[in-house]
């Protein structure tokens, strides 16, 4: 049996819109004082960084804390400058423990600048939500302050009288301020109201639309742009996995201003925002290693060689360069046979991940604020993204919202259409109970009619808003059965306006095929197979991933073999085996096809096809092996004495086949066997060497019972692989 293709449920993570920095919890990690400064020099830089904390504009979270801040700061302001003076006119002495104390004032004020620089970034419902948290923060900043001025060298300073006044008066204040004084009563009884208009959701009763604006206003949220990026903030949180984060609560609180979004403003004034929304979709990638700002340009070693950017998939190639791995498959793709840095001819294709690089790289984001999004990290994201989606305020919340949505598809203006299209494919990015009412509102004909549009924008989320939504099982019946659905997926799988529109299309097709009553209805629609095949032979590596995975499926209906072979898919996944990103799926495709005896021999008759199966026998997963070996054994099975000899003939076969019976899964190691009995029947001298070899190997591991059911087991069929998880935009 060949193995299911691997599909990442969190897959959708690398399809929002490129990222935007994050923040980082303040106060978090250690810091240090510069090195290399001390007296006078080290003065300026504490004074300077005092200065600018003055100068930062005022924020309307935190008020009371900032406000408290900004008087400390004042006065120690004014005792750095002191001692500056001090320090000019020669009078002052500094010690050891004067300067050790300076170094540790820069931490604090460091800190402080941190918080207060996290402070004015954050989203105003962000700050709402974690109020208790931030004033933890600047509790714990004062305390710290009071510590570095209990240890203060005053005497050996030789203060002024002024000088010495202000640090009495700010070691009294730091020890004032007792935990109930950084509690600030407005913004709790602000974050009161929020949670109440949630438990108004909760009830399933909407609050009235005068009391949400009103608390909107109070929030800071007058339109939407602004409802919007509070919108991106709170999300933006959610994916950054903070341990401590009520991710139901965030959730719901991103729910509800959703719904504000298309409740309290008016969608026919909303063609401001859909410009903006164009614009940040088709927004490229942050550029790393181009930023005006030099402190934050990437080290050259995170850089890859090839795209000049940041590496978020670090793979090591035959040469021991390191690249980012969809560049260096680009490369690769494009004919290329040498290292790109050193120009040495490449002895395979295989890339190892670097772990050891992304580690470096994923550490030095963080310490700047940016976002790493490496492939390990996917798996705990989509975890928060589904805790944040389990309120019942937010299920009833994005029920209201899509009621509003679909009527927007239905009767709003060719600016809105666009709009409510993206909107219903972020809801029905994650959660079953949003994909369910969704459709059951009847969004999906509304979608279907949208395919045909010739705005790109209204196509590109038509498509994907299908894709997310067939995930539900019953609405892969609610696509199927629309009229001409299916006919409009593959018009758009091989005209679509975007490059992400056909992809998303072609996502589709995998996701619907999942179903086997589907898979012939698919197979026969025309230009299905031939699109998915053309996209696997020249797609990004995205589209590809796609298309093989679409084939995979398709593969599995008895009745495949021949149309993959009319239409060309057979040659586009026999291709595909010199690639490694969708080689090991390819592998599989072509072992369910080859039943057909045309088939059999088009696979075999290339000895390259061979050694490439051969060569992921060897590097590929345990997925992948099962699947080359499995294609290997139908050839062998299949193609009579002749391909058995050419396989008996590959170099290195005798070691790949002992690896697999000592590694493989069981379906390999039984399938491995076999093709060793039928090396053996060849009666090639190799191959009888290559047998005898591999029998007393395989006897020690798998018995003799496996090779007595050998000839039961050879003439067995594949069954049809498992439901995959489909990735979502």
């Amino acid at each position: 049996m060949a193995a299911a293709p691997a599909s990442s449920p969190v897959e959708f993570l690398l399809r929002r819109p490129p990222p935007r920095l994050r923040r980082r919890q303040p106060l978090a990690g250690a810091f240090f004082a510069p090195t290399g400064l001390s007296g006078a020099p080290l003065l300026r830089a504490l004074a300077s960084l005092a200065a600018d904390l003055l100068g930062t504009p005022p924020s309307p979270s935190q008020r009371r804390n900032l406000d408290a801040l900004m008087r400390r700061l004042a006065l120690l302001s004014a005792l750095l400058d002191s001692l500056l003076l001090l320090a000019d006119e020669g009078e002052a002495a500094f010690s050891d423990a004067a300067n050790l104390c300076f170094r540790e004032l820069y931490v604090v004020l460091f800190r402080a600048d941190l918080l207060v620089s996290y402070v004015a970034s954050a989203g105003r419902a962000w700050a709402l939500l974690r109020a208790p948290q931030l004033a933890a923060s600047f509790r714990d900043l004062d305390a710290e302050l009071a510590v570095v001025l209990d240890v203060f060298p005053a005497a050996s300073l030789r203060l002024s009288w002024d000088a010495a006044q202000y640090l009495d008066l700010l070691r009294a204040r730091c020890r004032r301020r007792v935990p109930a004084h950084y509690h600030d009563p407005a913004e709790a009884a602000l974050g009161d109201r929020l949670l109440a208009a949630l438990r108004h959701f909760e009830l399933g009763q909407p609050p009235d639309p005068s009391t949400l604006r009103s608390l909107l206003l109070q929030i800071g949220i007058s339109e939407a742009p602004s409802c919007r990026s509070e919108i991106e903030y709170l999300e933006e949180q959610i994916l950054s996995q903070e341990e401590d984060a009520d991710l139901p609560l965030i959730g719901g609180v991103v729910a509800l201003l959703r719904y504000c979004l298309f409740s309290l403003f008016d969608p026919s004034n909303t063609k401001a925002l859909r410009v903006w929304l164009s614009a940040g979709n088709r927004q490229r990638l942050l550029s790393w290693s181009c930023s005006d700002d030099s402190s934050f340009s990437v080290p050259k070693e995170f850089s890859c060689p090839i795209s000049l950017d940041l590496m978020r998939d670090p793979v090591v190639v035959s040469t021991g360069q390191t690249y980012d791995r969809p560049s260096i498959i680009q490369w690769i793709e494009e004919g290329h046979s040498t290292c790109p840095n050193s120009g040495q001819a490449l002895s395979d294709n295989r890339l190892v991940p670097n772990r050891a690089l992304c580690s470096l790289i994923s550490q030095w984001c963080g310490v700047h604020g940016f976002q790493f999004d490496s492939p390990e990290s996917n798996e705990g994201m989509i975890e928060c993204v589904a805790a944040s989606c389990s309120s019942k305020a937010a299920i009833e919340a994005n029920k209201a919202t899509a009621r509003i949505l679909v009527k927007m598809l239905m009767e709003g203006s060719d600016n809105t259409k666009p709009v409510a299209a993206r909107e219903i494919r972020l809801l029905a990015k994650t959660g079953k109970q949003n994909r369910a009412f969704i459709a059951e509102l009847g969004a999906i004909p509304l979608l279907c009619r949208l395919l045909l549009s010739s705005d790109w924008m209204a196509q590109e989320n038509a498509v994907t808003a299908l894709l997310n939504l067939s995930i539900y099982e019953p609405n892969k019946t609610r696509i199927m059965e629309q009229g001409d659905c299916l006919h409009l997926i593959v018009s758009v799988l091989k005209n679509g306006w975007t490059t992400e529109a056909k992809e998303n299309a072609a996502a589709t097709l995998f996701s619907l095929s999942v179903v086997h009553d589907y898979k012939k209805k698919i197979m026969n629609e025309p230009g299905a197979v031939e699109e998915l095949a053309s996209m696997l032979t020249k797609g990004t590596p995205r589209g590809k991933k796609d298309a093989v995975m679409a084939l995979f499926n398709l593969s599995t209906h008895p009745e495949s073999s021949g149309r993959m072979l009319e239409s060309s898919a057979v040659v586009a996944l026999i291709e595909s085996l010199r690639n490694d990103t969708v080689s090991e799926e390819a592998a599989g495709a072509l072992a369910l096809l080859m039943k057909q005896p045309t088939i059999v021999h088009l696979v075999g008759s290339s000895e390259t096809v061979i050694t490439s199966l051969v060569g992921l026998m060897r590097r590929g997963t345990p997925k992948g092996k099962e699947n080359a070996v499995s294609a290997l054994y139908e050839i062998c099975r299949r193609g009579g004495s002749t391909l058995v000899q050419r396989v008996a003939r590959i170099p290195g076969l005798n070691t790949v086949i002992q690896n697999i019976t000592l590694t493989g899964t069981k379906r390999a190691k039984k399938k491995a066997s076999l093709i060793v009995k039928m090396c053996q029947r060849s009666q090639m001298p190799s191959a009888l060497a290559l047998g005898s070899t591999l029998t007393v190997v395989d006897h020690s591991l798998v018995g003799n019972s496996t090779l007595r059911r050998a000839a039961s087991f050879g003439s067995g069929e594949l069954s049809n692989p498992v439901s995959i998880s489909v990735p979502v935009p």
